[in-house]
């Protein structure tokens, strides 16, 4: 399997992304050496699906398939993709606030602790649907690695479109979100561009 190995806030500086949205709550303090160098239009719409590829932790192909799916779907393509990655379920479990970063959110799905409508679901690119009930198993529940995550994500704002329930380890989704409701720095119009070429 193929994983990115690259330090998180290294990626995140020469993105320029801010850490927060995977999670994490460190700065680095060191600037971008590209800074202030022009950059071409090439180079912008690789920039944003490089970000949107980071974020959510997809490699190219299947980035790729996200983007020919949201194609033929109705509706605007990048706002059907910026959807389609939202409603991941490792996504989902991160605004939730079961896990503390994007990539811990992968692993509480690998790891087969989370049920979706009552069934356990260990992929992490498995898309939700309006209505499911995601919840952690009841035997990671008692889990310590659990408590202290609820300690550390208790504060986050969790989006409208789902329903939280953290002291049982449970959600609803009432409905997918739309692109106001995602509030990922993406300029999904970039990446549109860019594979439409």
């Amino acid at each position: 399997m193929a994983v990115n190995r690259v330090p998180v806030l290294k990626r995140c500086r020469s993105l320029g992304l801010e850490p927060s949205y995977l999670g994490y709550d460190k700065k680095s303090n060191r600037t971008n050496a590209r800074a202030g160098k022009k950059v071409s239009e090439y180079g912008l719409q690789l920039r944003e699906k490089q970000k949107a590829k980071f974020i959510y932790g997809v490699l190219e192909k299947p980035f790729r398939n996200y983007y020919e799916k949201a194609d033929r779907m109705k509706g605007m393509t990048g706002e059907n993709l910026m959807i389609m990655l939202e409603s991941r379920l490792d996504s989902v479990i991160f605004r939730m606030g079961f896990a503390r970063t994007r990539r811990e959110a992968r692993q509480v799905v690998d790891h087969k602790h989370v049920l979706v409508n009552g069934k356990v679901v260990n992929i992490p690119s498995y898309l939700i649907k309006a209505g499911d009930v995601i919840e952690i198993s009841e035997k990671a529940k008692s889990l310590q690695r659990y408590k202290d995550i609820v300690e550390v994500t208790g504060g986050r704002l969790v989006p409208e479109w789902m329903d939280v329930d953290i002291d049982n380890f449970k959600g609803t989704i009432k409905n997918l979100p739309t692109r106001e409701m995602i509030d990922v720095p993406v300029d999904e119009m970039l990446i549109v561009e860019l594979y439409s070429k």
